[in-house]
Parts: C-alpha cells; sequence; structure tokens
C-alpha cells in the first residue's frame, strides 16, 4: 500500500513535472513531506498569484503543464488571477489546492472556500480529489486537458484527510495521440481561394505560437512571398524584419497594418483566438477569410469566416502550401502585392522615428530600440501590462516565437516579473529582461527575493512614470481632465539592494544600453530605474499614425 501523498507525487513526476511553483500551508503537509524525497523542485515563492504567472509562462515556452501549489481559503483565491491568466492565455497549468479535511473536521468553516465552484468558470477542469483510489486519474485527466488543443488552467484540490490515506491504486502512463488533420476538401478550397485571390494576406494569430507551427508558417511564406501581419500574441511566430512583415495590430485601429488588412481580398487567418482584440471587422459581401485553426470559428457579428480549415496548424500550411505549389504559374499571377510595399514602405519610415531620439525621460520609441540592439534574437522579454505594452508589440520586432512574453489575453498586471523568472529557469542560456512599468513592477515586487534566492541571471527594467501610463493615456485622449492616476514609489536602486540585487539608476538616454550589457556580463538580478516619457502618446498614437496611414 502506498500513501495518498506518495501516489499523488509520483503521479506528477509521471506526467514529467519539473517544479512545483507555490507557498505550502498546513493542508498541504503531507504532500511537502512526500516531495521532499521527489525529483521534482520545489520553488517557494512569495505570493500565490507569482507562483500561478511562473507556472503559465513555464508552460507556454514548454507546451507541458506548469505546476502550482497553494493551501486553501485565501493561498487558493489568490491563484484566481492566475487561472484567468492561464486560461485566457491558453497557457497549460495545472493548480493544486490544499483543504481542510473532507470527512471529519474540528474547525467548523474555518478558511472554508468553496475553491472547486470558485475555479469552475475559470477552468477547463476543476475537481476535489475524494479518495486515495482516485489520484491517478485525476491527476491524468488535468494534465491531459491542460496541455491538450485549446491550452488552459486546470484544477486538483487535495484534501488533508484524502493525502494521509493509502491505496494501492497505480499511476496511468500518458496516451500517445496525434492531432486531427484538416479534410481535404477543406484544404482545397482554402488553395483555391488563395490562389483566385488578387491580395492574400496572412494573418498570425495567437493559436500559430507553437514550434512546428511556425516552421511551417516561416516555409509558407518563403514559397509562396505572401505578406503577413501579427497580432500581440502571434508576435515572432515569423520574423517581423522579413520584407513580408507589415506590422503588428498594437493598435486597435487606424494603423498601417489595418490598412494593408483592408485591401486584402483573401485573409488567411492563422490561430485566430476571440480573447484577442480583433484585428478586423467582417462585413456581409465583403473579403473572403480563410480560418485555419485546430478548432472551429466562434462566430459573432465581426466574424464569420467563409472557409475553415480545422485540424492541426502546421499541417494545414503545409497542405495548402502543397495545394497551392501545384498550381500552374497563370492560376497565381494575378496577385498583387504593390499596395502593400506601399504600406511597408510607409510603416518602416515611422517605426525609425524617435529611435535615436536623446531626450531624458527616454521616450518609449527610443528605449523600444535600445533593447532589441542588447537582446539577441532568440533573447526573451517579459512585458507587464502597461502602455509600454503597445509600444513594445508595435516597434520591436520579433524573431523567433515566444521570445516577446506580452498577455494580450487577460492583460494583467504584475505579470512581466514572474513570467521573466521562468522565462530565465526554462532557457538559462538565453539573456531574459522583464519590462515592468512602475504600477505593475509592484504588485509582485517581493518576488525579487525569489529570484535573487533562486541565484537567476536576470535584467529588471522599470519604466517609471509614477502613474498608472495606460489609464492616463485613455483619459487624455477621450478629453477628461488629469485626475486620480498618479503615485509616489520607493527608491528602487535602494529597493533592489535591500533583496541583495544591482539598482542601477538611469539619468540619460545614452546611459541605458551600456547599464544593460555591464548588467548582462555581471550576472545575478539587475534592476534599473528608467525615467520614461509618455507625454507623446496622444500626438503619436492617436493623432499622427492615423492622419498618416489614411493618406496611402
Amino acid at each position: 500500500m502506498t500513501k495518498a501523498s506518495d501516489l499523488f507525487i509520483r503521479a506528477l513526476e509521471n506526467e514529467g513535472v519539473e517544479y512545483i511553483f507555490g507557498i505550502p500551508g498546513e493542508e498541504n503537509l503531507d504532500m511537502l513531506e512526500s516531495l521532499s524525497d521527489s525529483p521534482i523542485k520545489l520553488v517557494l515563492t512569495r505570493h500565490e498569484q507569482a507562483a500561478g504567472f511562473m507556472a503559465a509562462t513555464y508552460g507556454r515556452l514548454t507546451g507541458k503543464a506548469g505546476v502550482c501549489l497553494s493551501t486553501l481559503g485565501p493561498g487558493a483565491t489568490n491563484l484566481v488571477t492566475s487561472a484567468a491568466y492561464a486560461n485566457l492565455g491558453a497557457m497549460p497549468m495545472v493548480m493544486i489546492t490544499g483543504q481542510k479535511p473532507i470527512k471529519t473536521s474540528k474547525q467548523g468553516q474555518f478558511q472554508i472556500v468553496d475553491i472547486v465552484d470558485t475555479m469552475q468558470p475559470l477552468t477547463k477542469f476543476a475537481k476535489q480529489i475524494e479518495s486515495a483510489d482516485m489520484i491517478p486519474a485525476r491527476v491524468r485527466e488535468a494534465f491531459r486537458l491542460a496541455q491538450e488543443e485549446r491550452p488552459g488552467a486546470t484544477h486538483l484540490e487535495l484534501p488533508e484527510d484524502i493525502a494521509q490515506e493509502t491505496t494501492d491504486a497505480p499511476v496511468i502512463e500518458p496516451s500517445f495521440s496525434r492531432r486531427p488533420v484538416a479534410d481535404d476538401k477543406a484544404i482545397r478550397k482554402a488553395a483555391e481561394v488563395i490562389a483566385a485571390a488578387k491580395h492574400p494576406l496572412l494573418l498570425v494569430g495567437a493559436g500559430a505560437n507553437r514550434k512546428l507551427t511556425c516552421r511551417m508558417l516561416r516555409r509558407f511564406v518563403e514559397e509562396t512571398n505572401i505578406p503577413f501581419v501579427t497580432t500581440q500574441m502571434g508576435k515572432g511566430v515569423l520574423d517581423e524584419t522579413s520584407p513580408r512583415c507589415l506590422g503588428n495590430a498594437a493598435l486597435s485601429d487606424n494603423d498601417f497594418v489595418h490598412r494593408a488588412i483592408d485591401y486584402a481580398d483573401a485573409i488567411i487567418n492563422v490561430g485566430h483566438d476571440v480573447v484577442e482584440k480583433p484585428p478586423f471587422f467582417m462585413k456581409p459581401g465583403g473579403r473572403t477569410v480563410i480560418h485555419i485553426n485546430f478548432t472551429s470559428a466562434e462566430v459573432d457579428p465581426v466574424y464569420f469566416p467563409q472557409v475553415e480549415v480545422i485540424g492541426d496548424i502546421a499541417n494545414s500550411v503545409w497542405q495548402i502550401g502543397e495545394k497551392l505549389a501545384e498550381k500552374e504559374p497563370l492560376e497565381i499571377s494575378n496577385w498583387d502585392f504593390s499596395f502593400f510595399e506601399k504600406v511597408k514602405a510607409a510603416l518602416d519610415e515611422q517605426l525609425l522615428e524617435g529611435a535615436e531620439d536623446p531626450r531624458f525621460p527616454i521616450l518609449p520609441q527610443r528605449l523600444v530600440a535600445d533593447v532589441r540592439k542588447v537582446m539577441f534574437e532568440r533573447g526573451i522579454i517579459a512585458l507587464d501590462n502597461g502602455i509600454y505594452k503597445l509600444w513594445f508589440a508595435r516597434n520591436y520586432p520579433g524573431h523567433f516565437s515566444n521570445t516577446v512574453l506580452l498577455d494580450n489575453a487577460l492583460a494583467t498586471m504584475g505579470a512581466g516579473l514572474p513570467s521573466a523568472m521562468a522565462a530565465r529557469m526554462v532557457h538559462p542560456d538565453r539573456p531574459v529582461m522583464a519590462l515592468c512599468g512602475d504600477g505593475g513592477f509592484m504588485m509582485n515586487s517581493a518576488e525579487l527575493e525569489t529570484a535573487v534566492r533562486l541565484k537567476l541571471d536576470l535584467v529588471i527594467v522599470i519604466l517609471r512614470d509614477n502613474a498608472y501610463g495606460m489609464i492616463k493615456w485613455k483619459q487624455k485622449h477621450e478629453g477628461f481632465a488629469d485626475y486620480g492616476l498618479d503615485f509616489d514609489n520607493p527608491d528602487f536602486v535602494k529597493y533592489a539592494e535591500s533583496y541583495g540585487a544591482t539598482g542601477h539608476r538611469i539619468e540619460s538616454a545614452d546611459a541605458f544600453i551600456p547599464t544593460v550589457e555591464k548588467a548582462q556580463a555581471a550576472g545575478g538580478v539587475h534592476v534599473l530605474d528608467v525615467p520614461v516619457d509618455y507625454s507623446e502618446n496622444v500626438k503619436i498614437l492617436n493623432e499622427e499614425i492615423p492622419r498618416r496611414s489614411a493618406e496611402l
């Protein structure tokens, strides 16, 4: 007979779990004891929310479910935002929470919250484990659902008395499976629509951000020369320095990229995910949209694709490319990309503006350009949520998938630092930089201690404007008075040093690059306090770009 908590840990080992991120409580003590003899490493964090962000990012980068742990009650409710973050962002994650004994309890309702019901609308699967014999099946199902398309969060509650039971139940091995491939008629129809179009355009969304899909899409663009645009969570799937890249849909409308989308008569929409703001609205009788995804389209008033290719995305893209290659040159000779080339030239010219601006506090477009210069092609930047996210989405070219970690699904603050920490653990051979606004950074700033304790090599850039800058931008654009969004900050250099990190105060635009290079060479945790000037946000993002793009 095996103790239930030992079986639970063996089941996690069987799923290939490397880390458990979180904060145990007294209801997890049996599991903690079993974990002490396991090769699985416990990564103790300072807040459960950060543990969830780390687990979700681990899942995003590896394709394997990240695992996070909390106790009951307040520990478990602290995972709620992380659950939504992973589920909306399609990141595989398994949450494990403790609970008081469910058969007999002497503590009444102390700390008791129905966490399973709380997690139901935020996850793909949420179950309490009612007996030790159920552990293998529950764990296998939680991981299967977390990892299969569309990935997301699942939740298991292991009560204290169940963890103490004994059982002879064996673990369940993961099954071998392959994703279904698209119907041949759908493939042929998609190829016919693309071949017949005059201005076909490829749109790369969040669901395309998978390793094999990236390779197939790169091959597709190389062989067809069809231009492409990306959504925020599709960044890096294709190299955005490509002459075929027409930009990123960072702004909701009226950007150069939207002119290209409006002009296209056939949009090859790969990996569309409804959690992202739609980069275009469909109208009856307009362009033809081809939906290529693992699942069928969720039809709404502005998205109703005429052709759907449902199945493994990489295989679908490869098959469509093969069908196009079979066609006679005359069948696709009507493709005309001249307007797209005009859009590309105008966009590239605009993106260069401000990249060398010496003003200080530093302008966001100068900061973006300088970050790109100091990060290798496969270096990873992890962004928190704020106005700078739009600047990076729009101005920072990604070269490879999952090298620009931004959240355009839940778009929560506080995720930038934990995400960067997880990225560094998954890829210790790559430079990793966290880019956080002062507001978002302070929400999980205690994880500096975790990063230092884990001896991570990490550069953390705090973009300081002493305000909630994204909302101030909206406030100003909509004509409201400047009110209610300013705050004070600690001395970030001393704050970093108090945790054992190294702090740097940037005092000129030219000082940023050498400071980052020095920090990268030194290793360890480095925090850069970078004053940023957002005063031109409305002029550039809301006035100049719409005016100039409309002139095309």
